[in-house]
């Protein structure tokens, strides 16, 4: 049995097929997830799993080096914003119009996670980075410039 992290074997099988610049959207329950789209469904009811918590044990197994969130987000819910800030520390921010992370945002996606949450603009998009201490800690390896910061 697996002793800690994601449990779910759909969830933890698919943040394995994740590598560098790939996209994992974070999405709540009303989402139009495209059909053709690698979509992993945790929704139970109303807020279960709730979006933090899912984006919480995501965030302690992947490496994050960009979060991306509609234009609206900072704005109209600005406590979602700042507790994303605080959690992904390090990673680049951006946003997007409202319209293009329902449409272009959600078919570039490797993978779309649907959570329970009933959160408006809940729908955030991780771009999955590299360990550069790890990947580039090696003996006589030259360190590209911008990672330099991070080893």
């Amino acid at each position: 049995m697996k002793r800690s992290g994601i449990l779910n074997a759909e969830l933890s099988g698919a943040l394995a097929t994740l590598g560098h610049t790939d996209l994992l959207l974070v999405v709540d329950a009303g989402f139009p997830v495209p059909r053709d789209a690698h979509r992993v469904d945790l929704a139970l009811a109303e807020n279960l799993p709730d979006l933090r918590t899912v984006l919480g044990l995501i965030a302690d197994e992947l490496v994050v080096e960009g979060v991306v969130r509609a234009e609206d987000v900072p704005t109209h819910n600005p406590r979602l914003d700042a507790w994303l800030r605080e959690r992904f520390t390090g990673a680049e921010f951006t946003t997007r119009p409202h319209a293009e992370v329902l449409g272009g945002l959600a078919r570039q996606a490797k993978v779309v996670v649907r959570t329970g949450a009933f959160e408006p603009w809940g729908n955030i998009g991780l771009f999955c980075g590299v360990d550069a201490p790890r990947w580039f800690g090696g003996e006589g390896v030259v360190v590209p410039e911008q990672y330099a910061s991070k080893v």
